[in-house]
């Protein structure tokens, strides 16, 4: 969603809520369209002793699959997102601020970078998911399976060692 800033720009302690819902029911992640219920955006814009910057509430849900188990897992993330918007810089590197050309902000493109950016390498369903065997692919979550682990032959003498003791 677009929002002009002119007037927040330009009175110091004015403030635009913020608040809307993004369907992003179409937006793919690793291979699977994990966005089944619109994301919710509420906050504000607002400008504090001349200092502009944006400061929203992002929640939504994950309908994802788990890394390990590969077993249907939803998750809820609710996040603080918080910017501080200038026209212009003063030092070229710094990546804490958000340099707008003109007084409009496309804030779903903010909003989705953080979003991406913050969400886990790996979606498990558990922190200890056991995942599956290798050899049968019984999810070991529900118990061990029957198959007998195979041994690295390097590590053989050792575990005959263990055995023998």
């Amino acid at each position: 969603m677009i929002f002009e800033l002119e007037p927040i720009f330009n009175n110091v302690g004015a403030e635009l809520p913020v608040a809307y819902t993004m369907d992003w029911s179409d937006v793919p992640l690793n291979g699977v369209f994990p966005f089944k219920e619109p994301v919710s955006v509420r906050g504000e814009f607002r400008n504090r002793a001349g200092i502009v910057s944006v400061c929203v509430r992002v929640q939504f849900v994950l309908d994802m699959f788990c890394d390990r188990c590969a077993q249907p897992m939803r998750q809820s993330f609710d996040m603080q997102v918080e910017h501080v918007l200038v026209r212009e810089l003063a030092d070229e590197r710094n990546d804490e601020l958000i340099l707008l050309e003109s007084f409009r902000m496309d804030l779903d493109e903010l909003v989705s970078d953080d979003i991406f950016l913050s969400l886990p390498t790996k979606f498990l369903c558990k922190d200890d998911c056991s995942g599956v065997c290798p050899t049968c692919g019984q999810n070991l979550n529900d118990g061990p399976c029957s198959c007998k682990k195979s041994v690295d032959p390097r590590l053989a003498g050792l575990l005959q060692l263990l055995e023998d003791s």
